[in-house]
């Protein structure tokens, strides 16, 4: 079987201080009418940015909404009209990124994205939009972002729960892109740094969120699950995600956060190059390391704490049976029941 490795092309600034260089950025690629888009979240890095371009900002919008509903984008180039943008400027969460890619995906301009979490998707050429409570993906190579500007500083504020939540969404990516069948050397080796990275400095963060230091190191852990996602294809981990999320409008990476270990039980003894590479980094039993970091968030831990009602569970096996994702354990309705029902707590 001949594997392809496909190398996407596109710009990374990563430090603390880089927001300041979004200005010459912008310049670089010709802006002179953007839209900047913004989590309320982000809103002071927000403002530090528009205040920068100043006259250049066409439009601003604060109001992206998870899982990116096809009516959101619709309404927010509604609102464009006319008037005319030359650049994409995105600050914020996979909310924000995920509207820049939608914009983009009908207007063919250029992103530059500026990530405060770690959801890793503004390395990835995937777009999930939800309509009537349905969340389809796009894969397409235009969406990834030219530009991305990783800047730590931009973290420290992230809470405590969003901080591990996001962060085992990234490691989510990591784990995902080990099992994958189109897999190749350095999908590996970016998803081994991965996963090492995050969950060897999550601990860090967490205990002093304002250190920098350990941030940095987070991000670029996030950077690189992002970068090994990007070329593999998502399994069963991402498709119970966006099937879930989109039917109940949950929380994204609090969602992918409880799913982890469930998933890593289900998958890792059909998986033996993950396990071996999971087993190196986390020891015997890496499903009960993730399980122990998520467990540890006062948050939902569970599919029903997070909203999803006991009918949803045959539902989303239904869904998810029929049209499955590929992946290293056979997608079946009875065990996939078993694993849904054990998230559902």
């Amino acid at each position: 079987m001949t594997t392809v490795h496909e190398t996407i092309s596109r710009r990374v600034l990563i430090g603390p201080g880089s927001l300041a260089a979004v200005p010459s950025e912008v310049d670089r690629l010709g802006g002179a009418r953007v839209l900047l888009l913004s989590t309320r979240s982000a809103s002071r890095a927000a403002g530090t940015v528009g205040d920068a371009l100043g006259g250049r900002v066409a439009l601003s919008f604060d109001q992206p909404v998870a899982h990116t509903p096809v009516s959101v984008t619709h309404g927010l180039l509604a609102e464009l009209g006319p008037r005319g943008i030359d650049v994409i400027v995105a600050i914020g969460g996979g909310s924000a990124v995920g509207l820049s890619k939608a914009v983009a995906a009908r207007t063919d301009v250029p992103q530059l994205v500026v990530p405060t979490t770690y959801a890793g998707s503004e390395q990835t050429p995937v777009l999930g939009e939800t309509e009537n409570g349905e969340k389809t993906t796009r894969r397409d190579l235009a969406l990834v972002p030219g530009t991305v500007v990783y800047d730590p500083e931009l973290t420290v504020s992230m809470p405590a729960g969003l901080t591990l939540t996001s962060a085992l969404n990234a490691v989510a990516h990591a784990v995902e892109a080990l099992w994958a069948q189109d897999a190749t050397p350095v999908s590996d080796a970016l998803a081994t740094e991965a996963a090492d990275l995050i969950l060897g400095t999550l601990p860090h963060v967490l205990s002093d969120p304002v250190d920098v230091a350990p941030r940095a190191r987070l991000q670029s852990g996030a950077w690189l699950a992002g970068l090994c996602l990007s070329q593999t294809q998502m399994g069963l981990h991402h498709q119970l995600a966006h099937t879930l999320g989109g039917m109940f409008d949950l929380p994204h990476a609090e969602l992918h956060s409880l799913l982890l270990a469930h998933l890593m039980r289900f998958n890792l003894p059909y998986a033996s190059r993950a396990a071996e590479r999971l087993t190196r980094i986390l020891g015997d039993d890496p499903a009960a390391v993730v399980e122990g970091l998520a467990h540890s968030h006062d948050g939902a831990v569970t599919l029903r704490e997070l909203g999803v009602p006991r009918h949803g569970l045959e539902l989303t096996a239904g869904r998810v049976v029929a049209s499955p994702y590929p992946n290293p354990r056979p997608v079946e309705h009875d065990s996939l029941r078993v694993l849904l029902q054990t998230a559902w707590g």
